[in-house]
């Protein structure tokens, strides 16, 4: 009886050092990504954007590559924590980039874009993309670099390396990475170093286009920080708004856009206490907000993958969109039915003009 308990205390200790050791392992790993830091400009072009010309720019989150359409993941209820394969994720890659470029956008805002990362084995998507699309500039913002997270047990979720980016048929004149604020204490090991790229490019008429790439807080236990994040994206653009630039925030917001797209879209939403409404109020002055929708075919941007997809009964709704200043001319706004077939969002678009001196 003795010799049992010997071994079960040691078992106990050797569990509790674990434990201990890993917590240290994971405060020491964590870091932020320094406030401002200028980003690279990666085949940058030489045309300029034209005032008063027609424009589109396309929004996709990829979900990295691993959210085919009977995927689930395991921090929505669902299953899985990685990718099935890199075979699958050099598959769901390729799939989305070939619903971007049906629409032929000048314009291009990619999240969740890894460039090494367990749950997706290591595929460096920015190169991927990059290649298949080398027409356009890009610019490169990480949000994600975790220790590595031993959940679940069976599988664990691994070291996390991923990001946004921006593709631009034009010259872009600089770019930086301004942080958002996250919270504090161990859920912070569960959410992304959460952040935004301001891109800049200049107009024939000596303004700037203000490109913003931009993935909000979901998984959040203080929902205090959701809406800091909100009211620093509104003062900046407002900032440049007020400069006489035009500005178009596009992203994953993270936020039901269209209010109660539970209405929209006929699946209730009750149980997902993660979509909230979007708050309109944070809206700054001279900006609007563009849920994309189309009235006579409504095609939600978001699945929720606690389960594989089936369009009858799976909760969907739109956290995809752009906020756009008052001197740009929104032509249309929709959302590209995919059926989720590469990843748990389907793209969004904008077709606009920067309009010109009057």
């Amino acid at each position: 009886m003795k010799r049992v308990l010997k071994w079960g205390l040691c078992l106990l200790l050797v569990l509790i050092l674990a434990v201990a050791g890993y917590v240290i392992y994971a405060y020491a790993a964590y870091y932020r990504v320094e406030d401002g830091l200028e980003l690279d400009v990666n085949r940058n072009q030489e045309a300029r954007v034209e005032a008063d010309t027609l424009y589109k720019i396309v929004s996709y989150n990829v979900g990295f590559g691993a959210y085919s359409a009977d995927y689930s993941f395991f921090m929505d209820g669902g299953r899985e924590s990685r990718a099935r394969s890199k075979e699958a994720v050099e598959e769901n890659i390729g799939g989305a980039l070939e619903a971007v470029a049906s629409q032929n956008p000048q314009f291009v805002l990619f999240q969740e874009v890894d460039i090494g990362s367990t749950r997706s084995y290591q595929a460096d998507e920015r190169a991927m993309i990059q290649e298949r699309m080398a027409g356009y500039g890009g610019v490169f913002a990480q949000n994600y670099d975790s220790p590595y997270l031993f959940w679940p047990l069976n599988e664990p979720h691994g070291k996390s390396r991923s990001g946004m980016l921006t593709l631009s048929a034009y010259r872009i004149g600089e770019s930086r990475r301004r942080s958002l604020p996250v919270e504090e204490g161990l859920w912070k090991f569960l959410d992304l170093d959460r952040c935004y790229s301001v891109s800049r490019l200049p107009v024939d008429n000596g303004r700037e286009l203000v490109l913003i790439n931009a993935h909000l807080s979901a998984y959040t236990k203080d929902g205090s920080i959701a809406d800091a994040q909100l009211r620093q994206l509104a003062a900046q653009m407002l900032e440049e708004y007020q400069k006489g630039n035009y500005v178009i925030c596009g992203g994953d917001f993270n936020k039901d856009l269209l209010g109660d797209s539970s209405a929209v879209f006929g699946v209730s939403g009750e149980e997902y206490s993660w979509a909230q409404p979007f708050p309109v109020d944070s809206v700054p002055e001279g900006f609007t907000l563009v849920a994309p929708l189309d009235e006579e075919r409504p095609v939600a941007s978001c699945r929720n993958a606690d389960r594989p997809y089936d369009a009858a009964t799976a909760y969907t709704l739109t956290v995809d969109g752009f906020l756009v200043s008052d001197n740009v001319s929104v032509e249309k706004g929709s959302v590209v039915d995919t059926g989720f077939a590469w990843s748990d969002h389907n793209p969004v678009y904008l077709d606009f003009r920067l309009n010109g001196e009057t």
